[in-house]
């Protein structure tokens, strides 16, 4: 009885675990894949499939213009594939250009003009942040949002800012240029600026007053692995009548949306910058099961408004990442098309297959380096007890 009990609960935590995965990486995975089906479509290209994950077919229907949409038995991705692809990368098929008719060519992926190209390729990336400009935008306008003052209610002995000359009663009104909005503004650009300089203007007794801070770097544990976090030391207002609920129209919402797309990226680079650097630790690259973990955490602490959170913020990573000019990428695609623009002529066969197998590699790396890390983040979790 008790090994049924321990089988059905390790049972139960997997499913936990897996379900809100899949359905996190599949909605994000499937409008990546729809931006480029459609914008192909509009061009006027052949789609021969459109895949939710790879390897053998799991189930799928042929539509009215023969394209085979079809769930696969690997879900870590998806790809369409258009006529005249050798692969779901839009690696051109030579032999199977050869035996193309007229008709059949002048559909092909391979035989459109550049910007066509150009198009279809950049619209996956482009269909990522608008998914996520939507999900963040769509959250405020439906639920509004609490708001606290970006008041300082008192200042901690010894931080960073009481170094700087903040004092109880300050109101922070722009870092680094950027206008605060309420506390939440604050912090998180703070949280993101561990180690470097930021130039505050703050209100104090009606009077503008400037005043710069380097906050202290902190170490905090995640489920991504250990993320350096920076603080002042200030505390925000205990006044219940300054935190108010405040509702937003469709254009505001959209602003926000745009707004919060923009952090994530922004965040993102300031990352790899950092890590570029040495100041940041490489043990935050996640793969595929540090994504599944997050999201049995998300969908068990904060249900299903949390995974569409999570949504968001990963379609903005993955439109991202897709954008980095590696070969296999759709940043690597759109890079040979600028040097074809430039040339006026694309690059050879054979320079193409030379990148595409670099690209190949260096994908394949990452993701071993990322799931060695996600392997790493595991372990020390099940150390911990969680």
């Amino acid at each position: 009885m008790d090994l049924l009990n321990v089988v059905g609960g390790a049972t139960t935590n997997l499913l936990g675990y897996i379900v809100p995965f899949l359905f996190v990486l599949t909605v994000v995975v499937f409008i990546h894949e729809l931006g480029h089906f459609l914008v192909g479509r509009w061009c006027g290209v052949g789609v021969t499939s459109f895949s939710i994950g790879f390897g053998p077919e799991i189930v799928g229907f042929n539509d009215r213009r023969g394209t085979r949409w079809k769930l696969s038995a690997i879900p870590l991705g998806g790809y369409v594939k258009f006529v005249g692809d050798m692969n779901g990368a839009s690696v051109p098929d030579p032999d199977a250009a050869a035996r193309m008719n007229p008709a059949e060519r002048a559909v092909s992926f391979h035989a459109q003009n550049v910007w066509k190209r150009v198009a279809i390729v950049a619209a996956g990336p482009i269909a990522n942040f608008l998914l996520a400009i939507a999900v963040f935008a769509g959250a405020v306008y439906a639920t509004g949002r609490y708001e606290v003052a970006p008041r300082v209610s008192a200042v901690q002995p010894g931080s960073a800012a009481e170094r700087a000359g903040f004092q109880p009663g300050d109101v922070v009104l722009t870092i680094n240029g950027s206008t605060i909005h309420n506390f939440a503004d604050m912090q998180r650009t703070v949280s993101g600026a561990a180690g470097d300089r930021l130039d505050f203007t703050v209100e104090r007794g009606g009077v503008t007053t400037p005043l710069t801070a380097t906050p202290d770097t902190f170490e905090d544990k995640t489920p991504f692995g250990t993320q350096r976090i920076g603080r002042l030391g200030i505390q925000g207002p205990r006044d219940a009548a300054e935190v108010k609920l405040v509702r937003y129209g469709a254009l505001d919402s959209l602003k926000i949306g745009v707004t919060e797309t923009y952090f994530v990226v922004d965040r993102t680079f300031n990352y790899i910058g950092k890590l570029i650097t040495g100041r940041e630790s490489a043990d935050q690259l996640s793969g595929p099961m540090g994504i599944a973990r997050v999201s049995g955490q998300a969908a068990k602490v904060g249900g299903l408004g949390a995974l569409v959170g999570l949504i968001a913020v990963l379609s903005v990573s993955i439109g991202l990442i897709n954008l980095f000019p590696v070969p296999m990428l759709d940043g690597g695609h759109l890079m040979f098309y600028a040097v074809e623009i430039v040339r006026g002529r694309p690059l050879s066969e054979r320079a193409q297959e030379i990148g595409f197998r670099i690209g190949l590699a260096l994908v394949l790396m990452l993701m071993l380096f990322a799931t060695w890390n996600d392997i790493l983040h595991i372990g020390a979790a099940f150390n911990r007890g969680t």
